[in-house]
């Protein structure tokens, strides 16, 4: 099934996995955020680690470690989290592209843009603190 705006199951794993760990009052570590979240362990260690690496998540190893928020969930958007997985969103949408395209307005009337666009600003205005 086609999708209209898309997101990555990378992404997706990044902001559950930040949303959880910011609720949770003990530390997560990857099989517990793995199992709440149906993830492949795999995939979600590397999301992780890409969130670690990132400054977005403290690592503790060892049998009782796991992660913690490295920062303030209010001062955290899902855009900063998403665009770090999948880099910065495009604002404009052609199928074909604009340079390509034989006609002067969009064909899908500029549904495309409009729903990116709503995407980015939810993105931008919802901190993790917010979903928690």
């Amino acid at each position: 099934m086609a999708k209209v705006v898309h997101i990555s199951e990378a992404a997706s794993l990044a902001v559950h996995s930040m949303a959880l760990i910011a609720g949770s009052k003990e530390m997560l570590n990857v099989n517990q955020i793995a199992d709440l979240t149906h993830a492949s362990r795999n995939h979600l260690a590397k999301v992780m680690q890409t969130l670690v690496k990132n400054n977005y998540l403290e690592s503790v190893r060892g049998p009782k470690g796991g992660f913690t928020l490295k920062g303030d969930a209010a001062g955290i958007t899902l855009l900063e989290i998403y665009e770090l997985i999948e880099g910065t969103l495009e604002h404009k949408y052609c199928g074909i592209g604009d340079q390509k395209c034989p006609f002067r307005t969009c064909v899908f009337g500029g549904l495309a843009d409009r729903f990116s666009r709503e995407f980015t600003n939810y993105l931008r205005n919802t901190t993790l603190s917010q979903l928690i």
